[in-house]
């Protein structure tokens, strides 16, 4: 029984490598500075609680692009207890860039809008009132520090290919030994999840963003009917980028120049990350759980056991699966400078996401869902119309 199982999870691994949209050999893709560029009016939103720590790092990348066309920062204070604001608005006049940041409070939650999407619906609409004219919208959130270059090379590519949707996955902090251990793996299996080619294809249905920076056409959000259609969605980028795919291209690439200045020192730090929204990805199927906990038992963990307590030939299949594994795993080890024998661990990151992605289910039939930034979502109910916009 063991060298069926081995023999499947080989093929699996086989499918993964030459099969999956290549997603493993994704590289950072610099919009070459030659490039035409036409520069419309752009709104920054940026939702912000309880930040004071990483919010001046945010604000004063976003005030440095390099953009040549005008932008302005919206920073939604969503009832932070620090000084989040005190920092960001000393940040922007140290730069003698004051007027280019507004700070807008959130009004409270409403009922049926998760805490991070009611900030970004607030962020757009003072945009709408105070920037009428801006074509763009970048959604971005407040530990994320921007090359330079990232609002051009955006708006670079959306202008070119006429995009709904582009979107950067930043690169993550990735310094402490949890997150050595479980960063790159996060984006491995987002990326194998969500193969980048895929996204970028008009014509598959694959759609995803990642949530550090997306930068969304103003019409096309609009026509789309707006953060509304979305407001009870927890994992918000990848809803976004389904809402916008009916309206048009979308793009996602690695940045890698632009990153998240937000530590996770502690496993617990990470594994509450996963926890948050790992059910909502499955959508709250205790049928997806069961197959998705038996697909990643089959193909990250058979290897590793064939390896060790099967026949010669089943060690084989054992070694050929962990090699695939390994070979597939090491692009994205390198990309965050790590030594290639990290490649090592990603079973054993597996094994800690499947945990954590349990824990998630196990929290939402206790009849505790996500939350953000320590705030869950208040129960769902009909949007009144005065928020539908």
């Amino acid at each position: 029984m063991l060298i069926i199982f081995s023999l499947i999870a080989v093929l699996s691994w086989i499918y993964l490598t030459g099969f999956r949209g290549l997603f493993w050999l994704e590289k950072p893709q610099a919009w070459p500075e030659s490039a035409p560029l036409t520069t419309p009016e752009v709104a920054i939103v940026v939702p912000a609680r309880n930040e004071q720590a990483v919010i001046g790092r945010a604000v004063r990348a976003l005030i440095r692009q390099d953009y040549t066309g005008p932008y302005r920062i919206f920073l939604v204070d969503d009832h932070s207890t620090d000084a989040t604001v005190k920092e960001a608005r000393e940040t922007a006049d140290r730069l003698f860039q004051g007027a280019r940041l507004s700070v807008v409070p959130a009004p409270p939650l409403p009922e049926g809008w998760g805490g991070k999407l009611w900030a970004m619906q607030t962020g757009l609409r003072a945009a709408q009132k105070d920037l009428p004219g801006a074509d763009y919208i970048l959604f971005t959130d407040a530990d994320i520090e921007h090359d330079p270059s990232s609002l051009r090379e955006l708006v670079a590519r959306a202008e070119k290919d006429r995009l709904a949707l582009a979107s950067f996955m930043v690169k993550l902090h990735c310094r402490s030994l949890p997150e050595k251990f479980l960063i790159p793996a996060f984006v491995f299996f987002f990326m194998l999840l969500y193969p980048f080619a895929w996204v970028r294809n008009a014509g598959s249905p694959v759609a995803a963003a990642a949530g550090g920076a997306m930068l969304a056409r103003k019409s096309a959000l609009a026509a789309a009917g707006g953060l509304s259609v979305i407001r009870d969605e927890w994992i918000d980028d990848c809803a976004l980028a389904r809402l916008m795919k009916k309206q048009g291209p979308l793009w996602i690439g690695l940045a890698g120049n632009t990153f998240s200045v937000r530590p996770y020192a502690t496993l617990k730090s990470i594994w509450k990350m996963i926890a948050r929204s790992a059910y909502s990805q499955l959508r709250h199927s205790p049928l997806l759980l069961l197959v998705t906990v038996a697909a990643m038992a089959l193909v990250f963990f058979v290897p590793a056991a064939a390896l060790v307590l099967g026949s010669p030939a089943v060690q084989f299949t054992g070694f050929c699966g962990l090699g695939l594994m390994a070979l597939i795993y090491l692009p994205m080890v390198r990309f965050y400078g790590l030594q290639p024998y990290w490649i090592l661990t990603l079973p054993g990151a597996a094994a800690v996401y499947l945990l954590a992605t349990l824990d998630s289910a196990r929290h939402h039939w206790k009849g505790h869902g996500g939350e953000w930034k320590g705030r869950a979502r208040r129960p769902k109910s009909p949007l009144p119309p005065d928020q539908a916009s």
